[in-house]
């Protein structure tokens, strides 16, 4: 038996807690791990913006596809499906708050760590393996919880503000989120963070040419970068060598990281180091505006503390009603953490772009 992580949103939670319980869904990019889960596996269910473990599914089917509506009224964009028995399900007053000290300091990816740093690697997206050791705790405790648990209080107005909405575009309703202004969004970042931000630049654009890609890097940064990576001969590309008209080379010229291959772009990175993560995420959707046919792999990188306020803008009317798809869809979310990790790959030159799928989170 192995156990596996099932990553619900609050939405996904209520819906699935006003099923039957008996079918658990995936997105369609998880079928290849999906097909790796065996019946008698379980899958540990953890709800994010809560971030509260709420329950154990044991799986009794292979996976299979299935496009009958089901977790949303239609457009249910979880296809990929098991058949389960609810071993343990919380309601969210008793789900256990990862935080508490005697979930945190007994987890393996979690014991070591102070609590803002790292632990949500586990947590990018739904079954990840996680060790026996660890699953068998969780098991321990959420049974302990159901049968005799205290309760962890859950502020309802603020809970249903982490709900989505529910949008038509002409091909299919999809989720979006109005994220409610905080006195935070105005603060100006410190040198510090601009400093962190010039770093994880660096390290994206270092990656990038290891694996034998050209880069590019906006004029105005790369006095700053220069001083954490040091480019070898012709790796930094002076012109773009693309051929689009003013406006759109004008918008990709001011993206913060970009690998090309030949005249390709393959991967573009935008680096969020204010509180608003406004900046980027309207760069990329600008230039999806303009060329909603560009075959582009877009990423928004930011610290995990932001990872939530990155998802709510992700999923803002207007980026969700855009030509080609959601924004949501087309540009995932990776951490600053990720990205360090990835930093420290001894073997990156042997590495492709691909693996940068282990570590990017899509909103669910």
């Amino acid at each position: 038996m192995n156990y596996y992580t099932d990553i619900f949103s609050p939405e996904t939670y209520e819906a699935f807690s006003g099923s039957d319980r008996r079918i658990t869904g995936f997105s369609e990019r998880l079928s290849n791990t999906a097909e790796q889960i065996v019946p008698g596996d379980r899958l540990l269910c953890y709800m994010t913006k809560l971030s509260r473990w709420t329950g154990v599914l044991e799986v009794k089917s292979r996976a299979f596809r299935d496009n009958t509506p089901r977790f949303y009224e239609k457009d249910d964009p979880f296809v990929i499906r098991f058949e389960v028995e609810p071993i343990i399900w919380l309601e969210k007053s008793k789900a256990i708050p990862i935080k508490e000290e005697f979930i945190w300091n007994n987890l393996s990816f979690t014991k070591n760590l102070d609590k803002p740093t790292k632990w949500t690697g586990k947590f990018r997206r739904s079954l990840i393996h996680i060790e026996k050791q660890d699953g068998d705790y969780l098991e321990q405790v959420l049974q302990a919880q159901l049968e005799n648990g205290r309760e962890f209080p859950v502020d309802l107005e603020e809970y249903q503000n982490l709900l989505t909405r529910r949008v038509r575009r002409q091909d299919k309703d999809v989720n979006v989120s109005v994220p409610t202004e905080e006195t935070e969004d105005l603060v100006i970042p410190e040198a510090a963070e601009i400093r962190k931000s010039a770093q994880v630049q660096a390290m994206l654009a270092r990656i990038g040419e290891e694996m034998g890609f050209s880069i590019w890097l906006p004029r105005s940064d790369r006095n700053l970068v220069a001083r954490e990576w040091a480019p070898k001969e012709n790796a930094l590309m002076e012109q773009l060598p693309l051929n689009y008209d003013e406006v759109t080379l004008r918008t990709i010229e001011q993206i913060d990281v970009i690998w090309l291959r030949r005249r390709s772009i393959v991967r573009a990175f935008e680096i969020e180091h204010t509180t608003a993560v406004y900046s980027g995420i309207l760069r990329m959707a600008d230039l999806l505006a303009l060329q909603p046919n560009m075959d582009i792999k877009l990423h928004i990188v930011a610290p995990t503390s932001r990872r939530e306020k990155v998802f709510q803008e992700l999923q803002r009317p207007v980026f969700s009603l855009l030509d080609k798809a959601p924004l949501s869809e087309l540009c995932p979310f990776i951490s600053y953490d990720s990205v360090e990790s990835l930093a420290e790959e001894r073997h990156i030159h042997h590495l492709s772009d691909s693996v940068l799928e282990d570590y990017e989170e899509f909103v669910e």
